[in-house]
């Protein structure tokens, strides 16, 4: 397999991935050089090339969690100075997924769900892949997939009817908006 090849197909999705798990342009793109540098470092180490997507998904996934891991310790060490830096970078980064079909009141409504419900629903809904795709992914079983995406789904839509009203446009397309006064808390860890 040529390194450049997998580089030039799979760069924009990756990039895309991990930036809808971490929300932050910096970190993303931190998380997709490393990606790429271990993809390279390791290549040679591929048995199977009918696997190298879920291979490489699996890569950025786990490079995504050691990001958040880290974040954790360094939020213990620094928890004053960490919130008064959230606060600065949380506006600014609360733009829309690359997804034109969902509203922006869709959007914001994802960032409340779980880190394991939303990276589900970005591999299932927005990059397409197959439950078994997700499985090799994210190392869980096909079934576990399934109970991730159906629950996930689940909770966005239940967010969604409490927060949000839903009206056609001019061109008859499904508007989401926020309802006046409707606050929700951001999702816990499952």
């Amino acid at each position: 397999m040529d390194f450049w090849k997998l580089y030039d197909e799979y760069y924009s999705r990756i990039r895309k991935f991990i930036r809808s798990q971490v929300r932050d342009d910096w970190s993303a793109d931190d998380l997709t050089q490393e990606t790429f540098i271990r993809i390279q470092r390791y290549l040679d180490t591929v048995k199977d090339p009918a696997k190298v997507s879920a291979w490489i998904f699996r890569i950025a996934q786990n490079l995504c969690q050691d990001h958040f891991r880290a974040s954790k310790k360094s939020a213990r060490d620094t928890k004053q100075l960490e919130v008064q830096w959230h606060g600065f970078l949380e506006r600014p980064l609360q733009k829309k997924l690359e997804q034109d079909q969902m509203g922006r009141c869709v959007q914001d409504k994802m960032d409340f769900l779980p880190p394991s419900y939303r990276t589900v629903l970005v591999l299932a809904d927005m990059m397409g892949f197959s439950t078994q795709e997700i499985a090799e992914i994210l190392g869980i079983s096909v079934a576990n997939v399934k109970v991730r995406v159906h629950r996930a789904r689940a909770r966005l839509r239940a967010i969604l009817e409490k927060h949000c009203t839903f009206e056609a446009d001019e061109r008859n397309v499904l508007v989401c908006e926020p309802k006046a006064g409707a606050k929700e808390t951001r999702g816990s860890n499952q």
